[in-house]
């Protein structure tokens, strides 16, 4: 939440929510068993607002993210799932781009390599062309 520019998010009305640190999340995360990562989906789920979901650290907060769409009819506008590292991240972002979490958009970089730093990127990019200020190469 703190890379991507609020001015733009702001512009377009796009509240920028990071609920892993909610108290209610961590709440739930007890209660359940489960990750705080995993809790944070399921909040921004049970908002029913569409949105953009951006993953940059939590494999398990993608991998029940696709869960959430494949299983629960959940649909944001656009999920951005580039969690890094050796458990579990390579296999979060095939699932994802395999196509368990047709029929919502997604933006994803296969393998270990991504993290926050990647998300917010692909974000800012994002809001960049909708501003009409980006140039799409490739």
């Amino acid at each position: 939440r703190v890379g991507v520019s609020r001015v733009r998010a702001e512009a377009f009305g796009c509240p920028l929510e990071c609920p892993i640190g909610d108290k209610d999340v961590a709440e739930e995360a007890a209660r359940l068993g489960c990750t705080r990562a995993i809790a944070a989906v399921r909040k921004a789920a049970r908002s029913g607002r569409g949105g953009v979901l951006a993953v940059g650290n939590a494999p398990t907060a993608l991998t029940e993210a696709v869960r959430l769409v494949a299983e629960e009819g959940w649909r944001p506008d656009l999920i951005i799932g580039m969690p890094v590292g050796f458990v579990s991240a390579e296999e979060s972002k095939a699932a994802l781009a395999g196509g368990e979490a047709d029929p919502v958009p997604y933006v994803t970089c296969l393998g270990r390599k991504g993290g926050s730093s990647a998300a917010v990127a692909a974000v800012n990019a994002l809001l960049l062309l909708a501003e009409g200020r980006g140039e799409v190469k490739g």
